[in-house]
């Protein structure tokens, strides 16, 4: 045998699931020691002492010539190991990665062999294998996949070891703090002293005393007194329990303040003479932050879903409201409900510019008061949102020094730190302004805003048709009248250069928000009409519908018109007729309509509109039984025949169930003329309906 052979081998054990072990090779080149792999089975201890004199064929792999698979224990002759003696490892080498196996397995061989060195080294480090390392009291932790060979490592343990050179109690835990943890890492004794310390070197600016003046002091030396008694309540917990604790602390660092995760793990020998723990600190600030970010982004989406219910339900009692004002009660007093906001107010500006509380809800009473007497050059962001119809948000009132100091004051008293002002709006009408505020700072993010946008968009929407349906069932009504010279749109200029007549026979929008007017012109061909509307500035679209003489009908698509305005404030076209440049404009209006607010919002497109006369009208009453008996005196007797034909033999339906040929058929008379008989027949139907109710409208694309 050779003297190779003979020496004290190095057994690597590695895991069942491997083929080969990665350390051995380098091994066999790096030391004239034996090395032989054995693999993590149920007692693989049995493998780790052989007789000096024999070969075995037990299950392991050894570099000597006369076999691979000789084993370090003979298992076939159990007499003849007894009277041969035994050789002991050098060193066990643990080629494991599982926390469980290296933890099991270093117990089992220090209680067999406490003499021998023993060294883990698994292929990817961590933390938790670190920390198995040494509680378990491995002598030396080198994970192999690091920049540092660990063959150096792993001889050098050896050599230590077999030439009889000893360290101090300590020395393992020097070792694996000096560069193989994978964080901050301190041995601190009992009473808080730093007995070792490790910092990586690319921490090592953060810290404001270095790792290697730590020695000596104290936790109370390097942290504030708070936060030096956690720790050193962790440490002791951490002894006298014997188990690993954890705890987060901040400290202070070149960089501010940083937040930490310490992990204790008591050791079970003592160091310097005293009981210590191994202190492995994290620097978690950036973990701290995503997990800030992520709980505020979570707690802004349940206030936005919150938000969406309350909007969802405002808008709700919307549908169902009665009035104007019972519309403005219900918004602010839901909105406060929620909890969300502490105050909801609603305003609109009166004639001469200044702002009319309407109703309200919460205790911002103080604020509220100063919003009212707010004078001098200031413009408070209500009376800005009054005036340009645009939201407007104020978040951290009280730090806001833009805002007057009497403004700020109101809001510490009532607790207000963010507002918003939301126009009520539709389409050009602004109906006043809904202001609404939180004891939040920064309550009102850019969802938010969009949500409460559409909140006064569906609000002025709902005025809107609150209007209209108290216009439309009113038994009573006011007739206004108004006379606009020199309006800039198309038929004010037609008529002045033509000398003709231009008459409005209906004008409405579309649900996609087109705005139509189908205008009679006297006096004027059809052909000049079109070519006269195709190149003026107020016109986008045109289509001649009837052409005459001195007669036509022309459809007009507009970019603006003061009779989508007019309709925008619930008031109903009775008659526009433009002559010579000059409007004359017959509309209805509600009882209690705002006339001032309407002729105001009139002016704004026609700078020379006058109101000229104010009359108070009794609506004649119809029951359906008399408007059915008008609708079928209007008809002649074909028509409403063909009508009933059409309509009981599915003419209407789809797919129809008769076509017109059918009709004709069964009335003996011709297609074409069943056809005109039909369309007669539904346009005194429908003139009924249009031609009596309102002169404005809304029909669908």
């Amino acid at each position: 045998m050779t003297e190779r052979q003979c020496s004290r081998p190095i057994v690597i054990v590695i895991d069942t699931r491997s083929q080969e072990s990665r350390l051995r090779p380098r091994l066999e080149q790096a030391t004239e020691h034996d090395v032989r792999t054995v693999r993590n089975r149920e007692s693989p201890l049995e493998a780790m002492t052989t007789p000096a004199d024999t070969e075995g064929d037990g299950g392991v792999e050894t570099n000597a010539e006369h076999s691979e698979d000789s084993a370090l224990t003979s298992t076939t002759d159990t007499a003849a190991v007894s009277e041969t003696a035994r050789i002991t490892p050098s060193a066990v080498v643990l080629e494991l990665d599982r926390p469980g196996d290296i933890q099991s397995l270093l117990q089992r061989v220090h209680a067999d062999l406490p003499a021998v060195p023993t060294i883990v080294a698994p292929h990817e480090g961590s933390e938790r294998l670190a920390t198995v390392a040494l509680r378990a009291d491995a002598t030396e932790y080198v994970p192999t996949e690091r920049d540092e060979d660990p063959i150096d490592r792993i001889v050098s343990t050896v050599q230590s070891k077999t030439s009889g050179r000893s360290d101090d109690g300590d020395s393992q835990y020097h070792n694996i703090l000096a560069t193989e943890l994978p964080d901050e890492a301190f041995v601190i004794g009992e009473d808080g002293t730093y007995l070792e310390a490790k910092v990586r070197p690319e921490s090592a600016d953060l810290y404001t005393v270095p790792a290697d003046e730590l020695v000596g002091t104290t936790l109370e030396d390097a942290f504030p007194d708070s936060v030096a008694a956690d720790l050193q309540d962790c440490l002791d917990r951490a002894i006298q329990t014997g188990g690993v604790q954890s705890i987060e602390y901040q400290t202070d660092t070149t960089d501010g303040r940083r937040q930490f995760e310490a992990r204790v793990v008591p050791i079970d020998e003592r160091i310097q003479g005293r009981r210590a723990v191994v202190w492995l600190a994290r620097d978690i600030t950036e973990r701290v932050e995503r997990e800030r970010r992520l709980r505020s982004r979570q707690d802004q989406l349940e206030t936005l879903n919150r938000i969406n219910a309350v909007v969802r339900q405002v808008i709700e009692t919307l549908v169902e409201a009665p009035a104007r004002d019972t519309i403005e009660r219900e918004v602010c007093e839901q909105l406060v409900d929620s909890e969300l906001y502490c105050g909801s107010w609603i305003a609109e500006r009166t004639g001469d510019g200044r702002l009319s509380y309407r109703t309200g809800a919460g205790d911002a009473e103080t604020i509220l008061e100063c919003v009212r007497d707010c004078t001098g050059e200031y413009e408070n962001p209500v009376a800005q949102a009054a005036r340009t119809g645009e939201l407007r948000t104020t978040n951290s009132i009280t730090e806001n020094e833009s805002l007057p100091d009497e403004l700020r004051a109101a809001a510490r008293e009532d607790d207000v730190r963010s507002g918003i002002v939301v126009p009520i709006t539709h389409e050009d009408a602004t109906y006043g302004v809904l202001t609404v505020l939180a004891s939040r700072d920064d309550a009102f993010s850019e969802r938010e805003r969009a949500e409460f946008r559409l909140l006064g968009e569906t609000i002025g929407f709902t005025i809107m048709a609150v209007k209209n349906r108290q216009l439309l069932f009113a038994d009573s009504i006011v007739e206004l009248e108004f006379r606009i010279d020199g309006g800039d749109t198309f038929c004010f200029d037609l008529s002045e250069q033509y000398d003709c007549t231009g008459l409005l026979e209906w004008a409405g929008t579309t649900s996609g928000g087109r705005l139509f007017q189908y205008v009679t012109v006297d006096g004027l061909d059809g052909e000049t009409v079109l070519e006269e509307a195709t190149t003026h500035e107020s016109v986008e679209e045109c289509r001649l519908i009837h052409d005459g003489d001195e007669h036509c009908t022309i459809e007009l698509r507009l970019t603006r018109s003061g009779v989508r305005t007019l309709a925008n404030h619930g008031s109903t076209i009775r008659d526009v007729t433009v002559e010579d440049g000059v409007a004359t404009c017959l509309i209805e209006v509600s009882q209690d309509a705002n006339i001032r607010e309407i002729a105001e919002a009139l002016t704004v497109v026609y700078e020379n509109a006058e109101l000229v006369a104010r009359r108070e009208v009794d609506r004649a009453v119809r029951t359906a039984a008399e408007r059915r008996s008008r609708i079928l005196d209007e008809l002649t007797d074909r028509q409403l025949t063909t009508l009933r034909l059409a309509y009981y033999g599915g003419f209407f339906d789809w797919p129809r169930e008769s076509t017109g040929e059918d009709i004709a058929e069964a009335m003996n008379i011709s297609p074409p003329t069943m056809h005109q008989h039909l369309r007669k027949g539904l346009k005194s139907i429908l003139g009924e309906f249009f031609d009596d109710s309102t002169g404005t409208g809304t029909s669908t694309d």
